[in-house]
């Protein structure tokens, strides 16, 4: 498994919410007609791939949150992902800043009618943004190894704080290039949307 320096595995989460924050910007002036537009049925428009993210971060920061209160354990500098952690982080994550080639299909709790108003989600979203980056924070002072955290997509399944960091960062960078790629399609111009991700990097292993 992958083993990072737990400063800098915080340092680039939060460079990471910082792009997708500056991507969302893009849609604040998009033409909401377009924003609630869907190709097909199958499809989803830009403002259900929002709610979706929505979906998942209020089930997510607030388990986040909790496991955060329930233990105090001081900081470890090295953090090593675990099986699942680094399973579903690779699942979710984009492989490249242009499209989505691992699709999945969303669970059923986690799909919404295109009835949605497109402000209230943005405001929602930009508020998750500002919580995670507050988490993160919170994270770094913290052993991001012995601290689980349930995720939505098992029951059974709690990843270290680290990985669930990671999933939930990697599941927004994915939808996000699915939204860009939705705001081309609908004809909103996305020439000043942020790269959402750089070229994946190698964690830093430690010196032995």
């Amino acid at each position: 498994m992958a083993k990072f320096k737990t400063e800098d595995l915080i340092n680039e989460l939060k460079g990471d919410v910082h792009k997708i924050i500056a991507s969302a910007e893009q849609m604040k002036t998009a033409d909401k007609a377009k924003l609630i537009y869907q190709l097909d049925k199958k499809t989803w428009s830009v403002v259900q791939v929002m709610e979706h993210l929505n979906a998942y971060n209020r089930f997510h920061l607030p388990q986040i949150e909790k496991a955060l209160s329930v233990r105090n354990d001081t900081r470890n500098a090295w953090f090593n992902s675990g099986f699942w952690g680094e399973y579903f982080t690779k699942l979710m994550k984009p492989t490249n800043v242009f499209e989505v080639k691992n699709k999945m299909k969303a669970m059923k709790d986690y799909t919404f009618p295109n009835s949605l108003n497109v402000n209230n989600v943005l405001d929602e979203f930009f508020q998750h943004q500002q919580r995670l980056l507050q988490l993160l924070d919170a994270s770094k002072d913290r052993d991001l190894n012995a601290i689980k955290v349930p995720i939505s997509l098992s029951k059974f399944i709690r990843l270290k704080l680290g990985d669930a960091l990671r999933f939930i960062v990697a599941h927004e960078q994915r939808h996000m290039v699915q939204a860009r790629n939705t705001m081309r399609k609908v004809g909103i111009s996305t020439g000043q949307f942020p790269v959402i991700m750089d070229s994946p990097r190698r964690p830093q292993m430690a010196h032995v």
